[in-house]
């Protein structure tokens, strides 16, 4: 499955696969999505949790099955096609069981909102990272890293040698802006940064917040980077995406010198291209967080 949507940079929209699940209405962004399959015949595994359905294996590939009806604790109609959504993220296959695959939908992040209160942190809560109306209908776009780390389909980050990195420079008052609209993995990153050494870093869950927060340092005295060091940004965000905030920090001439790392789940060729385009100083996966905190050190070192 392809879409044009990756060869743009910097537009701030997306194409959101919707679908259902029981009654309500759930998206996923396009460029997640490898295939859509009918239901076809998954083995359980022991001992998995409720919400894995099992494994099967088409073309040689074993893939792990999560059925989402029993991530949002709901049943499944009888009339639905149970159909499987092949995702690839994290470097990662996993199959979601839904009901009903019902369009793509071009759209701007900006239509996105921040997920209502109340949504929590529990062990069946905060797996939505935002809400967007389309005819009509509240769709749901769920945080689905957060709903296969939890389920222990994956180990998180990469964080082998962490502990070890050898820091150049005194970094620890150096401001860093971190923005990422999952706040398991907006937490991940800041206490990641926070054990090398890292004590003056600012979130946000939304680019346009982090946005808003980087120009506001635009005119205050001396070089931009004594205010702000790095910004690292995913790329899925609603109100405007990290491809949209690199951008714009890149096109402002007192701005630019801030570098900006992109670290998102959906790092391919393709987007390493995007990422590029926009002037990203650098692309990491999300499982490579000791990359990312490697190059961090040595751009903020080359400012002093």
């Amino acid at each position: 499955m392809e879409s044009n949507i990756l060869l743009e940079s910097g537009t701030n929209e997306l194409e959101l696969l919707v679908f259902e699940v029981g009654d309500s209405f759930f998206g996923i962004n396009i460029a997640k999505v490898v295939e859509i399959m009918i239901n076809t015949e998954v083995t359980p595994v022991p001992n998995s949790p409720a919400e894995v359905e099992g494994v099967f294996i088409p073309r040689d590939k074993l893939i792990s099955v999560i059925d989402l009806h029993k991530v949002v604790n709901t049943p499944r109609k009888q009339d639905e096609n149970n159909i499987f959504v092949i995702c690839e993220f994290n470097k990662l296959t996993v199959a979601f069981r839904v009901g009903k695959v019902d369009g793509i939908q071009r759209i701007s992040w900006s239509e996105i909102s921040d997920p209502p209160m109340g949504t929590g942190d529990d062990d069946k809560a905060g797996i939505s990272t935002g809400v967007v109306k389309i005819d009509g209908k509240l769709i749901i776009i769920m945080d689905f890293e957060r709903i296969v780390a939890r389920l222990n389909l994956a180990s998180g980050f990469d964080d082998t040698g962490l502990d070890k990195v050898h820091m150049t420079a005194k970094i620890g008052n150096k401001r860093l802006v971190v923005a990422d609209d999952s706040s398991f993995l907006n937490k991940m990153i800041t206490d990641s940064l926070a054990k090398v050494g890292f004590s003056n870093v600012v979130s946000f869950t939304n680019g346009l917040d982090a946005w808003e927060y980087v120009e506001s340092f635009k005119d205050k005295p001396g070089e931009i980077t004594d205010h702000i060091a790095c910004v690292i940004s995913d790329i899925e965000m609603p109100k405007m995406d990290g491809h949209h905030l690199t951008k714009r920090i890149k096109d402002d001439k007192v701005l630019s010198r801030i570098p900006v790392l992109l670290f998102s789940s959906l790092i391919n060729e393709q987007m390493i291209l995007k990422c590029k385009a926009v002037g990203a100083d650098g692309q990491f996966s999300k499982p490579q967080i000791k990359d990312l905190i490697d190059l961090s050190i040595k751009l903020i070192s080359e400012e002093d």
